[in-house]
């Protein structure tokens, strides 16, 4: 970043803090602040439209005086300060605060407000250069979340689920068990061939095995891999597993599968929903059928439940990009410090509109919810099942 424009742009955070004003930064300003572009020649922030007088007011005390222009949808006044052309401007008739896409990002050591380049995604005139950036970013991420479900994976899911052989007795003994949620949404599995993506362990993919279907798994962590060839080996099936980024899978198997099962903490890795489902579309042959089942956007991104108290504190529409533990963190018994991923928590619009989007056709959404009886009333799991156009 230029450190020039970062000096002028805290300044005039610290301005409009002081005035108590709602503000963010928008357009290349925002974008630049979010890593997607390079410093902009003119820094623009957008003041609460209500306030916009009392911003000029003070401005024009502070620094050189600007006459604002005006129109049907908004006002603006330009300055020039430390040699950097700064924008103000306000819509009318609109909120700061709760905008949906009101992010924060860390700028020395502090947090700025800004329009998430999520917003600008839907821009025509800015997507590919979005597109272009969570893709390079996913890159960075998958490294880093590929690293942390390399790190002790094995050790996790002993401590979780007991020996291979001690799963495997279990799965031989009732597969569907392992799969009971998902078999109202599947068809007849038997000579099928089904792909389980961000299988993990592979218990859901053998089990599915020893009910007739010919499974792949294909997944990033090689301790994953590990555990589940043991299982599918102690259970007499020869499980195939990818170890592979599902974004770059090649074209070898584009059409193959007649039945694609993602499930549970998936999608909250992935930074753009659309190159996903890009490749679920083109793995499906034509009328296969795809089955999504994850937890609520309700219960992990609006409520916090503890016992049988629940606190309505979360952003359900909020766009950042967090940074956790992986799911089997509470396993592990070494050192845990490269258990860290990076994730975007999705709404569930955000889910089926980006599914609808790769020429899948939704087919039956489900909301099921919480089974603990002080969670009732609450949604858990959601499931998609959709078809690919023929």
């Amino acid at each position: 970043m230029s450190s020039s424009k970062e000096n002028v742009l805290l300044q005039l955070s610290s301005d409009l803090n002081n005035y108590n004003i709602p503000y963010f930064y928008i357009n290349e300003t925002a974008l630049w602040l979010q890593g997607a572009v390079e410093a902009p020649h003119c820094i623009a922030v957008s003041v609460q439209w209500d306030a916009f007088e009392s911003v000029i007011h003070e401005f024009n005390q502070t620094y050189e005086t600007a006459i604002p222009e005006h129109n049907s949808e908004m006002s603006y006044a330009v300055y020039s300060i430390a040699d950097t052309s700064v924008r103000i401007e306000c819509t009318y008739n609109t909120v700061i605060r709760t905008n949906p896409y009101l992010v924060n990002v860390a700028l020395r050591e502090q947090k700025v407000p800004c329009l998430s380049l999520y917003y600008y995604q839907q821009i025509p005139e800015w997507r590919a250069t979005i597109d272009d950036h969570l893709y390079n970013v996913q890159q960075r991420v998958t490294e880093q979340n590929k690293k942390s479900w390399n790190q002790q994976t094995y050790e996790a899911l002993l401590n979780r689920f007991g020996t291979p052989e001690e799963a495997a007795t279990k799965l031989i003994d009732n597969p569907s068990s392992r799969i009971k949620s998902l078999l109202p949404y599947l068809p007849s599995l038997h000579g099928k061939k089904v792909a389980n993506l961000m299988g993990s362990h592979g218990m859901k993919a053998t089990a599915m095995s020893l009910l007739g279907a010919n499974v792949t798994v294909i997944d990033f962590s090689y301790e994953n891999e590990r555990y589940a060839k043991e299982i599918a080996s102690h259970c007499g099936i020869d499980l195939t597993y990818i170890v592979a980024d599902i974004l770059k899978m090649d074209h070898d198997h584009d059409g193959e599968f007649d039945v694609i099962v993602m499930e549970l903490g998936i999608l909250h890795y992935f930074l753009d929903l659309h190159p996903l489902f890009r490749v679920v579309s083109r793995l499906l042959k034509n009328g296969g059928t795809f089955v999504l089942q994850d937890f609520h956007p309700i219960s992990t991104k609006l409520i916090t439940s503890k016992g049988k108290k629940h606190k309505v504190d979360g952003n359900y529409f909020d766009p950042t990009i967090h940074k956790t533990v992986v799911a089997f963190e509470k396993h592990l018994t070494n050192d845990k410090e490269d258990s860290v991923v990076l994730q975007r928590k999705w709404t569930l619009g955000e889910i089926l509109t980006s599914i609808a989007d790769e020429e899948l056709i939704i087919k039956q959404v489900t909301e099921e919810p919480n089974i603990k009886l002080h969670d009732r009333g609450i949604p858990k799991v959601f499931t998609v099942k959709a078809t690919k156009t023929s």
